[in-house]
C-alpha cells in the first residue's frame, strides 16, 4: 500500500530540510570552504547515480555554451556557499538566514540591469523596505559568535548577491536544459571551483574527523536534495507565490532550531529588522507573481 503525501506536506518538509543547513554548518568544526566542498562533492556523487539512471540521454545534447554558462553559474554558487557558511561563523543564525533571503531582491535588480527587465510599479518600495530592514539588523546585531557580527552580516548579503547571479544564469539556461541536468552540471562546476579555492588558499580537505564527512552528507541530503530540489518539485502542484511565501519560513525555522540547539535567542532589534526584510521580500514576490499572471 503506497502512502501519498500532499504537495503542501512535502513543501513543509523541504523548508525543514533547508532550515537545517545553518544548524549543520554551525556543528561543523572544519573551515567553511571544507564544509562547502564536502556538501557539493556529496551532492555530485548522489546526483550522478540519478543522472546516469534517468537522464543520460540528455547529456548527449549538451552544447559548448551550456558548459560555459553552467561553469559560470557553478562559480558563483561556490562563492555563495563559502560566504554564507562563513557568515554563520560570525553572526547569528537569525541575521544570516534573513539577510541571505534578500536574494530575491538582488535577482530583481540584476534582471533590470543585465536583462533590461521592468520591475512592477510598487517593487522599489519593497526593495527599499528590505534594505531598511537589513540596515536595522546590521546596526543592532549583537548576536555574533565571534564578536564581529557586522562582518558576518556583510558576508550573508554577499552570499545573497552571489546566489542571485546563479539564479539569473539559470533563468537563461533552463530554457532548454532540464532541472536535473542543469543542476548536475552546475554542482559539478561548483565542486571543482570549491576544490580550486581550497588549493589556492592552502586549505587541506582531508584529515578531519568523520563527523565532518557526515555533516557534508547531511547538507547534501537534507538541504540540497530534500530541501531546494523539493521546492522545484512543488512548483508542479502549487503556485509560485505560495511556494515563495512558504520558503520565507526558512529563517523562522532556522531561528527556532538555533534556539533549540545553541540557545541562541534573537534580540528585539533582530526580530524587528528581520520582519521588515521578510515583508519586503514577500511583497516583491507577490508583485512578481501578480505580474506573471497578468502576462498570461
Amino acid at each position: 500500500m503506497k502512502m501519498h503525501l500532499s504537495p503542501k506536506v512535502i513543501l513543509f518538509l523541504g523548508v525543514l530540510g533547508a532550515s537545517l543547513s545553518s544548524i549543520l554548518v554551525r556543528f561543523s568544526q572544519a573551515p567553511s570552504l571544507v564544509t562547502a566542498t564536502y556538501r557539493l562533492l556529496w551532492s555530485v556523487v548522489l546526483l550522478t547515480v540519478w543522472v546516469i539512471w534517468k537522464c543520460r540521454d540528455q547529456l548527449r545534447y549538451i552544447q559548448k555554451s551550456d558548459f560555459i554558462y553552467c561553469g559560470l553559474s557553478g562559480f558563483f554558487l561556490a562563492l555563495h556557499f563559502w560566504s554564507w557558511f562563513e557568515s554563520l561563523r560570525h553572526t547569528s543564525i537569525t541575521s544570516s538566514t534573513v539577510l541571505v533571503s534578500t536574494e530575491v531582491i538582488f535577482t530583481a535588480l540584476g534582471f533590470v540591469l543585465l536583462f533590461r527587465g521592468v520591475l512592477p510599479a510598487k517593487a522599489p518600495w519593497c526593495i527599499a523596505l528590505a534594505f531598511v530592514g537589513s540596515v536595522i539588523i546590521a546596526l543592532g546585531d549583537q548576536g555574533g559568535t565571534s564578536g564581529n557580527a557586522l562582518w558576518g552580516d556583510l558576508l550573508s548579503l554577499a552570499a545573497a548577491v552571489f546566489v542571485s547571479v546563479y539564479t539569473l544564469i539559470g533563468r537563461k539556461q533552463r530554457g532548454h536544459l532540464s532541472t536535473t541536468v542543469y543542476t548536475y552540471l552546475v554542482y559539478c562546476a561548483c565542486s571543482l571551483t570549491l576544490l580550486g579555492m581550497d588549493v589556492a588558499t592552502g586549505t587541506p580537505i582531508v584529515g578531519y574527523p568523520v563527523q565532518e564527512l557526515l555533516i557534508g552528507l547531511g547538507l547534501a541530503v537534507f538541504c540540497t536534495l530534500m530541501g531546494h530540489s523539493v521546492f522545484s518539485y512543488c512548483l508542479k502542484y502549487l503556485s509560485p507565490a505560495y511556494v515563495a511565501s512558504v520558503k520565507l519560513c526558512e529563517p523562522i525555522g532556522a531561528t527556532l532550531l538555533g534556539m533549540l540547539f545553541f540557545l541562541e535567542f534573537p534580540g528585539p532589534v533582530q526580530i524587528a529588522g528581520g520582519l521588515i526584510v521578510l515583508c519586503g521580500v514577500m511583497g516583491y514576490s507577490a508583485l512578481e507573481r501578480r505580474g506573471d499572471e497578468m502576462g498570461r
